[in-house]
């Protein structure tokens, strides 16, 4: 069988190492020594000074959401996983679904710009992929209306723009550390901002509200995560070179051998180095990627629909959006497996396959 893709896991050896100091200090959370060291281990190396270790990607942007001080609409991007608009509605706000740019798969800032006025509070754009947004042109929104931009960077460990990490962006920066992502910890998340103030106020919400012991200083949630986690973490952070640099092989790989094939590929965003978290493939139509899905899971392949269906079709959304670029790319596109143990030859064979099958 080869799966969507498989976690990277360090040698048991490093993980049994820092386990034991685990159980020896008997410190298996709250702050310990190991979730604070992977604190700053990952503040030193995106260069965001102001990082909060979270239990998962998406209380992290429940957390961030925190710093809209207002109520109101939150422009979104309609083609992410599901758990960007659920906690924007989870956390009372109602999502606003501009459409996405077809060819870098992003929520298109002109899109954006057309849906601008007064009950907008806030943009949270998706990374997708590990592709940055268009950085400048958000930026330039942000500062026209006053509304922050938080970005829900879920995939994008590893990810630069013009050379910074693409977590130093926006107001906020998310990321997630499930074990599915690039760089993991098994569950886990992080919150980012170069602004510390922000990062401050965000911290005591993480921890049920309190300042100290007996203090509260007001409303929070258990966002924390424990030693245990971030020793996975730590012990697969010296890996990170090595598994960007076979991402990009594979990545690499399946380009070559799928180019001449009538499919598109994710344009990669000017000034951005992906860390090629994902392989999505747009087909010419939903029956081609039928085809090619059912061939691939019949030979015990399992491809994946990142991301179907458009988020603005799901149940709760109450609002039609005129988003035709999502729902067109969301009924096309199939990510095939990819992770760090997967073999060249087992990407030739689902190259054959998908070959075999992309036309009736």
């Amino acid at each position: 069988m080869i799966p969507i893709t498989k976690p990277f896991l360090p040698p048991l050896s490093s993980y049994q190492s820092l386990v034991k100091g685990v159980f020896e200090s008997g410190h298996l959370t709250n702050y310990g020594p190991l979730a604070t060291q992977l604190e700053k281990e990952i503040a030193g190396l995106s260069k965001v000074p102001n990082v909060l270790l979270t239990g998962n990607g998406t209380i992290a942007l429940q957390i961030a959401l925190k710093a809209i001080k207002k109520r109101g609409k939150i422009i979104t991007t309609p083609f992410s996983y599901v758990a960007t608009s659920s906690s924007l509605v989870w956390e009372g706000y109602e999502p606003v679904f501009a459409d996405i740019d077809p060819e870098t798969f992003n929520l298109n800032p002109d899109s954006v710009i057309e849906c601008m006025n007064d009950e907008i509070v806030g943009i949270v754009p998706t990374h997708c992929f590990g592709n940055a947004c268009d950085i400048d042109a958000f930026e330039e929104i942000s500062k026209q209306w006053e509304v922050p931009v938080i970005y829900d960077a879920a995939h994008c460990f590893g990810s630069k723009f013009k050379g910074e990490s693409l977590f130093r962006f926006g107001t906020l920066s998310i990321t997630s550390l499930h074990a599915t992502k690039i760089f993991h910890s098994v569950e886990g998340g992080a919150i980012f901002s170069m602004d510390e103030s922000i990062i401050e106020s965000l911290s005591y919400m993480r921890n049920f509200g309190h300042f100290g012991p007996e203090g509260f200083v007001g409303l929070g949630i258990n966002g924390k995560n424990s030693d245990f986690h971030a020793a996975m973490g730590l012990s697969i952070l010296p890996f990170l070179d090595e598994i960007l640099k076979v991402r990009k092989s594979q990545a690499g790989l399946y380009r070559e051998k799928l180019s001449h094939l009538p499919v598109k590929f994710q344009a990669v965003t000017p000034y951005c180095e992906s860390n090629h978290s994902y392989f999505p493939v747009i087909f010419e139509s939903s029956d081609a990627l039928t085809r090619v899905k059912e061939s691939l899971e019949a030979n015990g392949i399992y491809p994946r629909r990142y991301f179907y269906p458009s988020l603005n079709l799901l149940p709760y959304v109450q609002r039609k959006f005129e988003v035709p670029a999502a729902e067109s790319i969301s009924r096309r596109v199939l990510c095939l497996p990819l992770f760090h143990d997967l073999k060249s030859e087992e990407q030739g064979l689902i190259c054959e396959l998908v070959e075999r099958n992309v036309e009736s």
